[in-house]
């Protein structure tokens, strides 16, 4: 108990003056997913297919898989190496989250980089079993059309979104000015709380949109840009080392996703998939993000400090 009450002054959660915005975020995020649990049988979602349409039978033959029996239990594995790929990511992340906790020193801004990796851990998990292990189990089994997605990919963006605003929360206390201290939080709980209606409202109606992929880049990506212009303005002002190495930080994710969306536009999952080879657009971004870890371990961590408050 004593270490939770830690954990939470750290991240200023159990401070008076930042408590009702902090635990607004804790209750967007907790109620994000209870929906989802509560809804997680509704069996709408499922009526969403995947496009183009494909059959259990053309999902398999599409993509490497395994067939496992243990006693009783019988399952497809897809996408062995993928799915390495995914979890090592899912794991590291976690790793380098408790780590950030571990070496928070009273620092805010370590706690919440702490929260954010250690979600974006789960997510990773929770993004591999639907997009990799178990797709054709989740999407495909007993159905005479795949689904276009499942539950699991639901708590995925859950996971996702809470994570991307902490790591706003973490640049808040790091780098933010005093008008962005008081700016920043309130778009982070704005940016989740919307995000997270309209994925739960989509995973019920049920809408395509509002539960893709495109929609979460849509919320995510005016977050890294304000974070990039937050640390790219105080390095101009301070010189700070910090505010450099994330405004690389930030500069590194671009290029990681400019890979991803350049292999996946020159089609070359298929050619290569061709050739017997299965090496896609998914694994391309994992192994970039993984990289992407390791930089934020072992250049960002040791940086990573609480700024002082001043007037911009």
């Amino acid at each position: 108990m004593k270490n939770v009450k830690e954990l939470l002054n750290a991240t200023g959660m159990g401070t008076t003056s930042s408590c009702q915005n902090f635990n607004v975020f804790k209750k967007t995020t907790f109620l994000g997913f209870a929906l989802a649990t509560v809804f997680s049988g509704c069996g709408r979602l499922a009526t969403i297919p995947y496009l183009p349409e494909t059959t259990p039978e053309q999902w398999l033959n599409t993509h490497p898989h395994i067939n496992i029996s243990v006693g009783s239990l019988n399952f497809v594995f897809m996408e062995p190496t993928s799915t390495f790929l995914v979890y090592l990511l899912g794991l590291i992340a976690f790793v380098i989250g408790v780590h950030f906790i571990c070496i928070r020193e009273n620092q805010k801004s370590r706690s919440w980089w702490g929260i954010a990796l250690i979600l974006w851990g789960i997510g990773a998990i929770l993004g591999g079993t639907d997009y990799q292990s178990l797709s054709y189990e989740l999407k495909c089994r007993g159905k005479e059309v795949c689904s276009y997605l499942s539950w699991v990919e639901i708590f995925y963006y859950l996971a996702s979104i809470s994570s991307i605003n902490a790591m706003v929360m973490a640049v808040t206390h790091s780098s933010a000015g005093s008008l962005m201290k008081r700016v920043l939080p309130v778009y982070a709980l704005a940016n989740n709380l919307i995000y997270s209606a309209l994925c739960i409202a989509g995973a019920l109606v049920p809408n395509r949109f509002l539960v893709s992929f495109e929609l979460i880049v849509l919320f995510t990506t005016p977050n890294y840009l304000i974070l990039f212009a937050v640390n790219t303005i105080r390095y101009r002002k301070h010189r700070e080392k910090l505010d450099l190495a994330l405004m690389f930080t930030w500069l590194f994710l671009g290029v990681v996703m400019a890979a991803y969306y350049s292999y996946l536009g020159l089609g070359l999952s298929k050619t290569l998939w061709n050739k017997g080879i299965w090496f896609n657009e998914n694994d391309v971004l994992h192994i970039g993000l993984i990289f992407w870890m390791f930089y934020i371990c072992f250049v960002v961590a040791k940086k990573v400090r609480d700024s002082s408050v001043r007037t911009d």
